[in-house]
């Protein structure tokens, strides 16, 4: 499976200055930003959950090949039926991350995996923010990417559950471009908002140093 962009952008821009000691990477895919934030901190523990089948083979083969196989595991199910579990067990998590499905139902296709994978239909913004805020720590930091058209919404979502927005950076795919995504992180403390943006090339395949700063560690050539 082919690693995206929104995945890359997230592993390299969430923070880990508040040294998380466990790590939960919900819909974890193939296992990319798990990996990346594996690479970034001292986790002891980084967890993914993921829902379709063939995405969490090869997140687990991922996890087993790569240098730090004994702090990664990832869990077979919905983040539901993961968040009520690990509810149950009291447990929490000093950074949650998430690269959500997102679209609406209106565009689903006929491909049921890919379905799974980006649409709304399988994890609500209402389910995603109400799991996370009972299973982050109280000083624990949330970090997810979405459309930018989606900010307010999940900004809005977020308040009404006790989590504040700290830190957003809009990013656009060119200089010349609309702004796509947000990258948004969320505490449960109200902090003055730190407001960045991004684009990510200035010509096709050639990188803004912005970009190249937040992902060189990553990438084998920029």
């Amino acid at each position: 499976m082919k690693v995206g962009t929104d995945a890359v952008l997230l592993g390299a821009w969430a923070t880990i200055k508040n040294h998380p000691d466990s790590i939960l990477d919900i819909g974890a895919g193939t296992g990319i930003v798990s990996l990346m934030l594996a690479q970034r901190s001292e986790a002891f523990t980084i967890d993914g959950v993921e829902i379709d089948e063939l995405a969490y083979e090869q997140c687990v083969d991922n996890f087993e090949l790569s240098d730090w196989g004994d702090r990664l595991f990832c869990y077979y199910a919905s983040f539901e039926e993961f968040a009520e579990e690990i509810r149950e067990e009291e447990e929490t998590y000093d950074l949650i991350v998430s690269n959500p499905p997102f679209y609406s139902d209106s565009f689903e296709s006929d491909d049921l995996a890919r379905n799974k994978a980006r649409f709304t239909s399988s994890l609500s913004f209402e389910n995603l923010i109400s799991n996370v805020t009972a299973i982050l720590s109280e000083s624990g930091v949330f970090a997810l990417v979405i459309p930018y058209k989606e900010e307010q919404k999940l900004v809005k979502l977020a308040n009404e559950n006790n989590l504040f927005l700290n830190r957003v950076c809009r990013v656009r795919g060119n200089v010349t471009t609309e702004i796509k995504r947000s990258l948004l992180e969320f505490s449960f403390v109200k902090k003055e908002l730190i407001e960045e943006e991004l684009a990510i090339e200035i010509a096709r395949h050639q990188y803004t140093k912005e970009y190249i700063d937040l992902t060189k560690d990553f990438y084998l050539k920029m």
